[in-house]
């Protein structure tokens, strides 16, 4: 690890160099690119940085130590803590170095549909919809629907809505797979307790360049948008369904006025799907890796629970329990994602480790 960490930082300086070197800096995709290198290194080197300072204090300890007045006493006191410190830099810097998710830092396509439970199913897939937007104003991202079909009673038929912030990935990746709900329904006149499912699936926006649609591979349908009738209802054409003939992936967008936005926005959308099914069917068949992720929506496939009465809301991956559950579904997800985001760690450390 050390002889990496050596290498790294003749990188770092090199790097540093070249950014203030006036023919890199003439060339923008260079400079953007050697600084985003360099950015990438900066909280392993600086880590690595405050560890030599450390060691260094630790071998003038060890002389020091080797009288028998008052100054080799303190000596004796501050090598101990510098010891303890050594530790804790040894286990940030294994944190560090952990492979990266190359996605993390991009804006994702989050699709959330009701599974079991009917309407009350839908109900509580409009109020996910709602907590991902509330988090994301917390974390001063950009949300924007693509596509949300609603019913009668305001649930959510289907949505799909797009986030766009640094490092959205790497927070909401967590969130893919069945949130089961446990409360007592609106529509329920005995106050029994029912139990409900949505699906949530977490997609990386990839680039054009990433994945290539070709136009004998696709049928691209325009339609009248729905609505709440009145003048939200759109006289022309305008939404659009985009068919993929090769994997039967569909998918729509009708939240803009504009045929062309909806257009670019469904486009958006299955390029982060066709993405996710090749990447994911190098590994597995797609059927099985699309279960593994969101599931069938069957109540036994929880990856968290939301329990109402009780005012709970548990994530069954990592068994961590929150007792404040009207302010997670406001949007407050940070020490829940933070706790995803430690385990997974903690997970790769103890592969590495072993």
């Amino acid at each position: 690890m050390f002889e990496r960490l050596r290498l790294m930082l003749e990188r770092y300086d090199e790097l540093t160099n070249l950014l203030a070197d006036p023919n890199v800096i003439s060339d923008q995709n260079t400079w953007r690119e050697y600084a985003k290198e360099h950015a990438s290194m900066e909280e392993a080197i600086n880590l690595y940085k405050e560890y030599l300072a450390n060691q260094k204090n630790l071998e003038d300890c060890k002389e020091m130590m080797q009288g028998n007045d008052e100054l080799a006493d303190l000596a004796k006191d501050e090598f101990k803590e510098c010891q303890k410190k050594a530790e804790e830099l040894t286990q940030k810097l294994k944190i560090a170095l952990l492979p990266v998710d190359p996605h993390d830092q991009k804006n994702v396509i989050v699709e959330i549909r009701p599974a079991a439970g009917g309407e009350e199913s839908a109900l509580f897939g409009a109020e996910l919809m709602r907590m991902y937007v509330r988090y994301a104003e917390r974390m001063h991202w950009h949300t924007q629907e693509i596509n949300v079909e609603l019913d009668d009673l305001g649930g959510i038929k289907e949505c799909t809505f797009q986030v766009t912030g640094a490092g959205a990935f790497a927070k909401l990746k967590y969130e893919s797979g069945v949130h089961r709900v446990q409360r007592v329904p609106e529509t329920e006149s005995q106050g029994r307790v029912h139990t409900s499912t949505v699906t949530v699936a977490v997609l990386p926006e990839v680039e054009d360049v990433e994945v290539e649609i070709l136009d004998k591979d696709i049928k691209v349908d325009t339609y009248r948008s729905s609505g709440a009738g009145g003048q939200k209802v759109n006289k022309t054409d305008t939404a659009i369904r985009i068919t993929h003939f090769p994997t039967g992936i569909v998918v729509t967008s009708q939240d803009e006025r504009s045929q062309l936005k909806n257009k670019e926005k469904a486009f958006q959308v299955l390029r982060s799907r066709l993405y996710d099914y090749y990447k994911t069917k190098a590994d597995s068949q797609y059927a099985a890796e699309r279960k593994g992720q969101v599931g069938t929506g069957d109540r036994s496939e929880k990856i968290r629970t939301y329990n109402f009465p009780q005012n709970r809301v548990t994530d069954h991956r990592i068994g961590f329990t929150m007792y404040s559950l009207e302010d997670f579904m406001d949007g407050d997800l940070n020490e829940m994602i933070e706790a995803l985001q430690l385990a997974n760690q903690n997970e790769m450390l103890a592969k590495i480790n072993s």
